[in-house]
């Protein structure tokens, strides 16, 4: 898995992103700042993305992709373009929680509450152990309210990481709990990351059947994040 390139991204949310790594090392790294201009600007930075890098996407050993939950839009783009070259390259697909991504794009402790901001007093939420050759599911991702996450079931010694975790940081702080000083990586980067520590993940098995994890129903998640 070392020896060849591998293209992530992810559009669950405000800011997309796309890295193409060989192993822990990342190559090449792209931002989508404008939400709204991520269905016509994803493809383009991944074909700049493997430009910076001088690799051509007949290389590429396979594809790593957010499966959400976030804006439903953006999920539903990011899946639809990652299925597309999947198919049309031949290339296994890969697909792992965006809040698992945003977990490993924070070096803050081994357990990390990846919190992505929903609009109101709203969040996804999801809380890993990061380990240095593991990464482990502590609390699985769901929706909710702030305060259903913070009076559920929070791991001892847990930092909330994710933009949720920013937006809401007085509040949270406020409930005893502590949170990081933001992102050192993107979100593409957490997933090339997740890749290694969950080498033998096998890849979608059934390309054209697998959908996105919305965690909750298309039309409320429109309700929440455009």
């Amino acid at each position: 898995m070392a020896e060849v390139p591998y293209l992530a991204f992810d559009t669950s949310g405000a800011v997309g992103s796309v890295a193409v790594g060989v192993g822990s090392r990342v190559l090449a790294n792209r931002s989508l700042e404008e939400r709204h201009e991520h269905a016509a600007r994803l493809v383009p930075a991944i074909d700049r993305a493997l430009a910076d890098c001088g690799i051509d996407r007949s290389e590429l050993g396979g594809i790593v992709v957010g499966e959400g939950p976030g804006s439903f839009t953006g999920v539903r783009v990011a899946a639809a373009t990652a299925k597309g070259l999947a198919h049309a390259l031949d290339l296994p697909l890969w697909a792992f929680p965006s809040l698992a991504a945003a977990a490993l794009a924070e070096d803050v402790g081994p357990i990390r509450y990846a919190l992505f901001d929903a609009r109101s007093d709203r969040v996804y939420g999801a809380c890993y152990g990061v380990g240095s050759s593991a990464v482990q599911d502590l609390v699985d991702p769901h929706g909710g309210t702030l305060r259903d996450t913070l009076g559920g079931d929070v791991p001892g010694g847990a930092v909330f990481v994710g933009d949720g975790s920013l937006r809401h940081r007085a509040a949270i702080v406020g409930a005893g709990f502590a949170v990081g000083p933001g992102p050192s990586r993107t979100l593409a980067e957490g997933l090339l990351r997740l890749l290694g520590l969950r080498a033998g993940v096998p890849p979608v098995a059934d390309l054209a059947a697998w959908e996105p994890r919305y965690v909750r129903g298309a039309s409320a998640e429109r309700g929440w994040i455009p």
